[in-house]
């Protein structure tokens, strides 16, 4: 697998997943299994022009990050240890604060596919649609999608310009996207969804928590992530105020990751914050 040598996860970690946590053989088994170039070309837009936030970004030490077919195959093998204290749980918190019934889904960012599919199993009867940039990624979550018998459509697209008119979504999500994103591309895609939903549409965003990556920026250094300083720095609340959106609550969930709701609301209504952070298991003794 090409990676960097200079992260800490590299020099240190890595060891400890690939012979302990990880089924290394079952992975490159995987990766061994298909011509990913071809099967990326089944999704791949080829009017598509990468930013270079994106391309020329290595993201957790894989060089060419997500434009690297490794990364599809490593990425859910590594998430689940750096979503505690369960990734599946964490996800799910995200379906918790859907307020609406949605009929037409997008899933921003969507990776492999993760919450994707959850969505769609918690809402069958609607049109669920991922949208990445990465065709590798989308190749991935439509192997998990057929082995969960689930119909979903994939595009390989860039979230600051989907291919769909004003008002045609009533749900947006995104999740695990804005810490690697800079913060004048969130604003960007924060208004794209904006525009695609009607009044009441929902936004939904689950990210790690912003005031606590503020005191932990050893973090960058065992992961390569390029942004996550500036987004720790921002507010989400802000950056979906400014969007337009109104009725904006952020709450912390298992202290180390947090989500974010915003609702288009109708034209000329005041934009309201909810400032209070609320812990949704205000038990949980988790900490990055």
């Amino acid at each position: 697998m090409t990676v960097r040598k200079d992260t800490l996860f590299e020099q240190f970690l890595a060891p400890v997943f690939q012979h302990v946590l990880i089924d290394r053989d079952a992975l490159m088994a995987y990766y061994r299994s298909k011509d990913w170039e071809q099967e990326g070309d089944r999704f791949r837009n080829p009017s598509i022009t990468y930013p270079a936030y994106y391309e020329t970004q290595n993201f957790h030490g894989i060089e060419r990050g997500y434009l690297n077919p490794q990364a599809a195959v490593t990425y859910d093998a590594v998430t689940r240890y750096f979503v505690p204290p369960n990734e599946t749980w964490v996800r799910r918190e995200l379906l918790d604060h859907i307020h609406c019934q949605p009929r037409r889904i997008l899933d921003l960012g969507c990776g492999t596919g993760s919450t994707t599919l959850l969505l769609k199993q918690a809402y069958p009867d609607a049109e669920v649609v991922g949208l990445d940039l990465s065709p590798y990624m989308l190749v991935a979550a439509e192997d998990k999608a057929l082995k969960e018998n689930l119909s979903i459509q994939w595009i390989h697209g860039n979230a600051e310009q989907v291919p769909f008119p004003d008002r045609s979504v009533d749900l947006v999500t995104a999740s695990l996207l804005f810490h690697e994103t800079p913060p004048n591309i969130i604003a960007t895609i924060l208004r794209e969804a904006f525009r695609l939903l009607p009044t009441g549409g929902e936004m939904l965003v689950l990210d790690g928590n912003q005031s606590a990556l503020r005191s932990t920026t050893w973090l960058a250094s065992i992961f390569e992530e390029p942004y996550i300083k500036e987004y720790a720095d921002g507010s989400m609340d802000a950056w979906m105020g400014a969007a337009g959106f109104g009725t904006i609550r952020t709450e912390d969930v298992w202290l180390v990751h947090q989500i974010t709701r915003g609702v288009k609301p109708l034209p000329g209504e005041s934009i309201q914050f909810d400032e209070i952070r609320t812990a949704a298991h205000p038990q949980a003794q988790y900490a990055l």
